[in-house]
């Protein structure tokens, strides 16, 4: 294919390990407060009320909040589902901020900065944009630019998203690649006009799997990782 003139990435999954480092933090605030907690259990359904908290979002059950926000109101349903009823208001804010602090997957860094020198590179998540700023600043990755959902006040899949990054860059759709781990984003990016690489990342879920093995054909690369992704890409 002719090259994209930008790259634009999802971040949770794709870029970063979120469940790895959540449950690395949870562990390291247990060892500390002696709580004894199933942290993988712990992560995976912080997770899981992240898209319930978004849709009442966007059906305007609740109104715009960031990803911060979010977070900060399942983590306090999650503390009383586990018992955990011993931290501070100080420590529950520094444990949401784990998500500011995410690492980044072993090829991530090396993989970007090989992109970086031919294509602009930037993110496009539902993170906030302070949370997007510090994990970059922590994790040393190097993109151009960091554009996030809050920026157009709507999330993924929401058309503005896609079309509102565009147009910040002045690239067109067509000359825009849009680079995720999960299938549901690049359809949405598709529908909007952008191409799409698709980025393995089978232990995203802590463990082997078919999870985050394609199986739509259309997208235009498939990539076991950033430095293959660079690869096809000439970079």
């Amino acid at each position: 294919m002719n090259p994209p003139r930008a790259l634009l990435f999802d971040v949770f999954g794709t870029v970063v390990d979120w469940r790895g480092s959540l449950v690395r933090e949870g562990r390291a605030l247990a060892a500390r407060r002696g709580l004894d907690v199933d942290w993988p259990a712990f992560a995976d359904a912080w997770r899981a009320g992240y898209r319930p908290a978004m849709d009442r979002v966007r059906s305007g059950a609740q109104p715009w909040m960031t990803i911060d926000q979010l977070h900060r109101g399942i983590l306090e349903e999650l503390l009383a589902r586990f018992g955990i009823h011993e931290l501070s208001e100080a420590e529950r804010n520094e444990l949401n901020r784990a998500w500011h602090r995410l690492r980044p997957w072993p090829d991530a860094v090396r993989g970007l900065k090989r992109l970086k020198t031919k294509f602009i590179i930037a993110t496009l998540s539902n993170g906030n944009m302070s949370l997007l700023t510090e994990m970059a600043k922590h994790a040393g990755l190097p993109w151009d630019c960091i554009l996030s959902a809050e920026l157009f006040r709507c999330y993924k899949p929401d058309p503005q998203t896609y079309l509102g990054a565009c147009a910040l860059l002045g690239t067109g759709p067509d000359e825009t690649l849009m680079v995720a781990a999960h299938e549901e984003d690049l359809a949405a990016a598709r529908g909007n006009g952008l191409r799409t690489a698709f980025v393995r990342r089978p232990r995203e879920l802590g463990r082997p799997s078919g999870y985050n093995l394609p199986r739509d054909n259309a997208f235009d690369v498939v990539a076991d990782d950033f430095n293959h992704l660079a690869e096809q890409l000439g970079a």
